[in-house]
């Protein structure tokens, strides 16, 4: 057991621990997703960070929550259940979320040092401490299958993770993209919220651009690219939508 996996994993790294160190722990008792928020981690469940150490241009690299929230995705997907992706790396099945990526960077000198990717994902059951509407909006794996092995699944996480990593590294952005976006949430078209700070913009949601933002088209005509933030579908589903 461990306050965070991140801040455990944040802490080595600044002590010099090598690229793809790794930390698992059965429960965290300050485990944070994005944007401050509590993160329940119970027992049973799946709470990991890994270090990462990029090279070369950072804008490469603005990509790596998509590219987390990907690989877990077809972790996941690898173990028979089909789950769609969040802008930006919420992964859900039917609907509920199931696993969540947080993503923390350190920089010297305007360079990326390094980047601790937090993983956790709900294996054997949803967290008993989320409010009443956080429950009916989440899963976990043994609602949907037998649960999976831990090591197991965090074996495929991080195998994944490394494709995609060693594939970005060689100007492979274009397929990571790609890839995201065909496992990405039938919304394209659809009217959404999003929430950047205290900032809130409106529009429908066109694409992510290669960089990994999501493009918002407003009424004015005019697109808004949303770097970072939370966002929510306004319209229900069935509303007509066109794929980018």
């Amino acid at each position: 057991m461990t306050t965070s996996t991140n801040d455990w994993l944040k802490a080595r790294a600044r002590q010099g621990a090598p690229e793809w160190s790794v930390v698992i722990a059965d429960a965290q008792t300050a485990g944070r997703g994005r944007h401050g928020h509590a993160w329940e981690s119970a027992p049973g469940n799946l709470h990991l960070s890994v270090l990462v150490r990029p090279q070369g241009d950072a804008a490469t690299w603005g990509r790596l929550p998509l590219l987390a929230g990907l690989a877990v995705a077809e972790a996941i997907a690898g173990l028979g259940v089909e789950p769609a992706l969040k802008w930006p790396n919420d992964v859900q099945v039917a609907d509920r979320k199931v696993a969540g990526v947080l993503v923390e960077s350190t920089s010297a000198g305007g360079a990326l040092e390094s980047a601790v990717i937090g993983v956790g994902i709900n294996v054997a059951s949803v967290p008993a401490g989320l409010d009443a509407e956080a429950r009916t909006h989440a899963a976990c794996l043994a609602e949907m299958m037998t649960a999976p092995d831990l090591p197991e699944i965090a074996a495929a996480v991080l195998a994944r993770m490394r494709v995609w990593y060693h594939r970005l590294a060689a100007d492979g952005s274009g397929d990571m993209i790609a890839a995201w976006r065909a496992r990405a949430l039938p919304w394209w078209g659809r009217h959404v919220e999003a929430k950047a700070g205290d900032d809130v913009l409106r529009g429908r949601a066109i694409d992510v651009d290669e960089n990994g933002a999501l493009v918002l088209l407003r009424d004015d005509g005019t697109t808004f690219l949303v770097h970072a933030g939370e966002v929510r579908e306004l319209r229900p589903y069935g509303a007509p939508s066109f794929h980018p």
